[in-house]
């Protein structure tokens, strides 16, 4: 694992594809950059026994399925998609939820406590409260 995040490191910023060489046939195949940090967190993740799922963006996951992504309750996350905090629809009496919503959502939110964290720490340090 540290061998593969070595050769990323050192992998050339500008392009966008890498070339792997498969050594039992000796055929080299060009993949997205990205495919092979992906292939490392899959790696990673496994090394440490965590089980992995792979979603399309485009996938509709049920209320239940998007609070337990989210971390919060079924009935918080109801909340969050009738103030139209989150993105929904209707499929018959169900509301299906896309994932590339819940990620935004989730990436928003995760701005937001950086930015108010930023906020408390300027304040601690300007009203000298021992923080460091």
């Amino acid at each position: 694992m540290t061998r593969l995040k070595e050769v990323l490191s050192k992998l050339h910023a500008a392009s966008p594809v890498v070339k792997i060489k498969i050594q039992e046939s000796d055929e080299s195949i060009t993949i997205p950059k990205k495919a092979l940090s992906l292939l490392m967190t899959i790696l990673s993740n496994m090394s440490e026994g965590k089980s992995i799922t792979i979603i399309p963006t485009d996938s509709e996951v049920s209320t239940q399925q998007a609070a337990d992504m989210l971390n919060v309750s079924r009935p918080h996350l109801i909340k969050l998609l009738e103030n139209n905090t989150i993105p929904f629809k209707k499929v018959g009496s169900h509301r299906r939820v896309l994932l590339r919503d819940l990620v935004s959502y989730e990436k928003s939110l995760q701005r937001t406590r950086e930015e108010k964290l930023k906020f408390l720490s300027a304040q601690a340090q300007e009203l000298n409260l021992g923080y460091e």
